[in-house]
């Protein structure tokens, strides 16, 4: 390898929140680290998200993955910065009538034989719970240890931790191809390490092809301050069915207290190309939350903004080495979970890469489920 060319033990290609995190735990586990992004640092989905922490059961794998990244979260509230708005504001998983109260009652017992805390109230209870809204709901489930955060201040620090330990971050970089445990840039010498993350969310497919991603957008709104108006973040429970639909376009109610006293209201989910707002997909999913909270038609909406989510067809991430290129590790495929696995994700690469212990079983996540090995049939 040239002479020019830099080596380092780590190199980890995006500065989102996920990448963030994975450049973070490389220095603190004492490897020489690179962070390297083409943009500024925590865009993309991580400046687009809603910053929700919480627990999803859309999978055995996507519960475990998100409950570990979520005690992950809960060690960190102490040293978080002011600036990351972190609140434990719990989640309400909404029962609209009788069919949604018995799967209120089946996710209970399914978080609580894993060791989620969740109970269960009845539709006095929840009225008491959050005043806002609409009466004659059949009551939720509330799960008190989620929370909510701002992403992109939460992804600085964990940047910012990350320099505090040594590692060296770029940006403004342009990679082009990775070969030969080298990061190839346009129009500078090569970074070498001997492994290297590839977390560039939507953009995974440019440097790893051989991961089917396809990328989902999301509309968010948020309104002007509202004091007082929300207490808990807010989910319909349908949201899950409704979120892994494979129709093109789908909205759900979910609606997110911030800790300004601004409301945060979405959400939708499209196939499309198209990274402009729709007022038509927007009219939709305000009428969805409308439905639950009728008072929302009273407050001021200051900005709509879209995102795009990187998802896998089975709704989970790719965390680990790829087969055939085995010093590339995978942190791709989060869809609307990135900010809460953000942390897991960094610990279960750290775990591969460095061969120790796991934290959690990483063969859910694996790229390889995707990717057939050499002289193998193609996987389907």
């Amino acid at each position: 390898m040239a002479s020019s060319t830099r080596a380092f033990d780590l190199a980890v290609i995006g500065c989102g929140i996920v990448g963030a995190a994975c450049a973070r735990a490389g220095a603190r586990a004492g490897l020489r680290t690179i962070a390297l992004d083409r943009e500024i640092a925590c865009g993309g989905a991580t400046a687009a998200g809603m910053g929700h922490i919480v627990v999803m059961d859309g999978s055995e794998a996507q519960l475990v993955l998100t409950h570990f990244s979520r005690q992950l979260w809960r060690q960190l509230i102490p040293e978080l910065p002011e600036a990351a708005e972190y609140r434990s504001c719990g989640t309400l998983w909404i029962a609209a009538d009788d069919e949604d109260w018995e799967l209120a009652r089946r996710k209970q017992a399914w978080f609580a034989a894993r060791g989620v805390a969740g109970e269960l109230l009845d539709a006095q209870q929840l009225t008491e719970a959050e005043p806002c809204l609409r009466p004659g709901l059949a009551g939720a489930l509330r799960v008190p240890d989620d929370g909510v955060l701002y992403p992109p201040a939460a992804a600085q620090w964990l940047l910012r931790q990350a320099q505090n330990a040594g590692a060296e971050i770029r940006r403004g970089v342009t990679m082009t191809h990775l070969n030969e445990q080298a990061i190839h840039l346009a129009g500078g010498d090569p970074i070498a390490a001997g492994a290297i993350i590839v977390a560039t969310g939507r953009e995974g497919p440019e440097l790893i092809p051989e991961i089917p991603l396809r990328p989902r957008k999301g509309h968010l709104l948020i309104t002007d301050r509202y004091p007082d108006f929300l207490r808990h973040q807010l989910v319909e429970l349908g949201y899950l069915r409704r979120a892994h639909a494979r129709e093109e376009s789908s909205v759900s109610f979910n609606l997110q207290p911030r800790a300004t006293g601004q409301v945060l209201i979405g959400s939708s989910r499209q196939y499309s190309s198209n990274g402009g707002v729709e007022p038509a997909i927007l009219g939709q999913m305000l009428a969805r939350a409308q439905t639950y909270v009728p008072r929302l038609r009273a407050l001021r909406g200051l900005r709509a903004w879209t995102g795009f989510r990187a998802a896998t067809p089975d709704d989970l991430p790719c965390i680990g080495p790829l087969p055939q290129r085995p010093h590339i590790y995978a942190g791709l495929g989060h869809e609307g979970l990135g900010i809460t696995t953000s942390l897991g994700t960094a610990e279960l690469l750290m775990a591969q890469i460095l061969g120790s212990a796991m934290p959690i079983p990483a063969e859910p996540y694996l790229p390889a489920r995707f990717i057939a090995e050499p002289g193998t049939m193609e996987h389907v």
